[in-house]
């Protein structure tokens, strides 16, 4: 005879217990279907991971001193906290300049670099050690990424001349990509003067761009079509807006690169380091792989790129999400994948919070504003565990129950509209819980939007009849809102 309870059976019979758990990441990753790229080589002569990382770490080593001294001194107490804006308070900096040896001057510098470079983060005026720097010894991959976004924030280090418009100082800013680029493929130094005229038209395309009409062809056709002077016309023999000091402003970007070891300055001439062409290298990399994928990932929007990185490996995953968010301001790309995950496709759900980990320090006020929000907090839970330096594996750790059930289904729908029927039995098989009816109980409480719908696709993906029978019913009792 067979038992009338089925509940009881499945809880006897150990073929229906849950193997030892998964991560809920890897179970989402199952969803992609593994395609693999060939990874590209660097140029002919850039030394390896090990040397650049070394050189990465010689770079960086006053702000690592500087960083592991705060580490212990400051945080404690009134005294140790930095100022509102993230300065060091000014006794602090005669501190550290005492007990390491170094200047007050470069007590600010390095200050600013272990800040950018994610080595020291300060949070609600408390300063604390990143995650960067307890791996700084022993992660290679780490203290290149660390370098990277000091390089990426040199115009921050290597502060602009007071006297020049702000505007002027964006536009080099936004013009020195490809002046960067054309260091990169020279592979040698390039003249002050190549520079300098490239940087001009630079600046003249995008202007061009903005539609912007220079102050001198305005003022000629006004005084064309004028019959008469008027008050508001210029004056004969007002002067003109002074021109914008170009090669003021190419000696301070190539001082702002020299300062971040990302090139190298010779008389009248620039070349960049063995750091700095491999960074420009990868950045161009990523900018193709983008540029290549079948939906043009990197001007697409925050879900149709996520969409497109669905099927990409991890790796060239990653290098989408950089090409894609190098596209857009920082806090708009933020935002928009944000709302990527607030809509109805899981699947999405777990990839923008895959590319706001490549985003970092900067998206963490919005991930934690995110925890208010049920459809978004387990997500943003782990990620900012991660980003506190929780090893991944164990990050699961910072949810409650109930929140690590949402999550399974939440991932169970993903796989659902995505997957396959086999990788939907193998995610029920990595459920976090012993028994499938102690995982049924706990699913039909959570309240997940999709749950008859993962339910019934569960039930219909096990080959083992009496679990998919169990997992029916319980589809049909929270359709039915039974118990």
């Amino acid at each position: 005879m067979t038992s009338r309870k089925p509940d009881e059976q499945l809880a006897r019979d150990s073929r229906l217990r849950l193997v030892y758990p998964r991560s809920v990441g890897t179970a989402r990753k199952a969803v992609t279907d593994r395609r693999t790229r060939t990874a590209p080589r660097p140029p002919a002569g850039t030394p390896a991971t090990a040397d650049l990382a070394n050189r990465a770490r010689a770079s960086l080593a006053d702000a690592v001193r500087l960083a592991r001294w705060a580490e212990v001194n400051l945080g404690a107490g009134d005294g140790g906290r930095p100022a509102p804006p993230g300065a060091l308070p000014a006794a602090d900096v005669e501190r550290a300049a005492a007990q390491l040896r170094l200047t007050p001057g470069q007590i600010r510098v390095g200050w600013d670099r272990s800040r950018l470079a994610g080595l020291v983060e300060v949070h609600g005026g408390q300063a604390r050690p990143g995650w960067r720097l307890r791996a700084w010894d022993r992660d290679d991959s780490a203290v290149l990424r660390g370098w990277v976004a000091l390089f990426d924030a040199w115009s921050l280090v290597h502060p602009a001349p007071a006297d020049i418009a702000p505007a002027a100082v964006a536009e080099v800013v936004e013009a020195m990509p490809q002046l960067l680029s054309l260091l990169q493929l020279s592979a040698g130094p390039v003249t002050v003067p190549d520079l300098l005229d490239l940087l001009g038209q630079r600046v003249e395309e995008l202007r061009d761009e903005r539609c912007e009409v220079p102050y001198e062809a305005t003022a000629q056709a006004d005084a064309a079509t004028a019959d008469a002077p008027t008050a508001d016309a210029p004056r004969a023999g007002a002067p003109a807006p002074a021109p914008v000091p170009l090669a003021r402003l190419l000696r301070w970007a190539l001082g702002g690169l020299a300062a971040v070891d990302a090139v190298t300055l010779g008389p009248a001439r620039a070349a960049l380091t063995p750091l700095g062409s491999w960074a420009v290298w990868v950045k161009l990399e990523q900018i193709c792989v983008a540029a290549q994928s079948p939906a043009g990932n990197i001007e697409q929007s925050a879900a149709a790129m996520l969409r497109g990185c669905a099927r990409l490996t991890p790796g060239p995953a990653r290098a989408e999400y950089q090409a894609w968010l190098a596209a857009r301001p920082v806090g708009h790309a933020v935002s928009e994948l944000l709302n990527a995950a607030r809509g109805e496709d899981a699947l999405l759900r777990g990839l923008a919070f895959e590319a706001l980990r490549v985003v970092g320090a900067p998206a963490e006020p919005e991930v934690r504003a995110a925890t208010r929000e049920a459809t978004l907090r387990p997500y943003a839970l782990l990620w900012l565990a991660v980003h506190d330096g929780v090893d991944p594996d164990e990050a699961q750790d910072v949810l409650t129950a109930e929140e690590q059930t949402w999550l399974w289904v939440d991932t169970a729908a993903a796989i659902a509209d995505h997957g396959e029927a086999e990788l939907l039995a193998r995610h029920l098989d990595s459920a976090v819980r012993t028994t499938v009816p102690r995982l049924l109980d706990e699913v039909r409480a959570v309240g997940h939007p999709r749950t008859v719908q993962v339910l019934v696709a569960l039930a219909a993906a096990h080959p083992d009849p009496a679990l998919a029978k169990a997992v029916r019913r319980a589809a049909f009792q929270v359709h039915t809102g039974g118990a």
